[in-house]
């Protein structure tokens, strides 16, 4: 059994017999046994210390309740809606602490908290209807124009905006996929190199007066923050696999019919 897992168990049963042994040394002032029993709480401390920070409990695979759409669906199809959810989750995720680190975006476009800007902001992409002062862009336009000096909107609702709508375009405006949708790798394998240069501007752009468009990751003495970069990773890693998987899997087709003929044998009825 891991010590991370014993050594709970050591402290909760174990810590009050500890304490006696301490307390009796002390009161009996047996100094020749103080060796051995320092030694021995100074181990068990350090043991316990190296669990104290152990990762906890990190959640599971999500998969989806069954429902009646998924009879139209083949395994790619599942593979790819599932992938899909998770890459707007992670847009979803981006624009929260997005806000968290620049709330004057909101506040600029005139929401009371970030609350209204983030609901506001869904309703936008699930509507596909980008903020007014966007109109008539769409996708990679607003991601790029969301990140120039001359913007004076809110960066991050349109940067949110831009990022989802180029990705949703990649998939043919769709977040579910079935039978009949033929999906083009080159567009999504696009969609990921769009990613890996939104992370580099939001990373790099700057103002007249030297300063971040926006507040993103963070590396001072104060202390080191990476998390935008890490939902990018999975954004993009999920993004490539999907393209190299429609790669593979219409290849994968043609071999599975040549297979089926080659290896074609009768079926025992007895």
């Amino acid at each position: 059994m891991p010590s991370c897992v014993v050594l709970p168990i050591i402290r909760e049963q174990w810590g009050h017999y500890l304490d006696e042994v301490l307390n009796f040394v002390r009161k009996k002032k047996i100094t020749h046994s103080l060796t051995s029993v320092g030694t021995l709480v100074l181990l068990l401390g350090l043991l316990m210390a190296g669990c104290a920070h152990a990762p906890g409990d990190r959640g599971q695979p999500r998969g989806e309740s069954m429902s009646m759409d998924q009879f139209a669906q083949t395994d790619f199809n599942r593979t790819v809606t599932i992938a899909m959810r998770d890459n707007l989750d992670t847009v979803y995720r981006l624009r929260e602490k997005l806000y968290k680190r620049n709330p004057i975006q909101w506040q600029r476009a005139g929401y009371e908290s970030m609350q209204q800007a983030i609901e506001a902001s869904q309703y936008a992409i699930e509507q596909a209807e980008p903020p007014a002062e966007l109109a008539g862009l769409q996708d990679i336009e607003i991601l790029s124009l969301s990140l120039t000096p001359e913007f004076s909107g809110d960066r991050v609702g349109a940067f949110i905006y831009g990022l989802s709508d180029m990705i949703l375009a990649a998939h043919n405006n769709k977040s579910r996929f079935y039978i009949s949708d033929q999906l083009n790798a080159q567009h999504i394998f696009n969609a990921a190199r769009n990613v890996e240069i939104a992370a580099w501007l939001l990373n790099t752009r700057k103002d007249e007066y030297g300063q971040p468009l926006l507040l993103a990751n963070e590396m001072s003495t104060q202390g080191l923050n990476l998390s935008f970069e890490r939902e990018f990773g999975q954004l993009i890693g999920r993004l490539d696999l999907v393209a190299n998987l429609l790669d593979e899997n219409l290849r994968r087709v043609g071999i599975g019919y040549v297979q089926g003929l080659l290896f074609f044998s009768f079926l025992p009825v007895r």
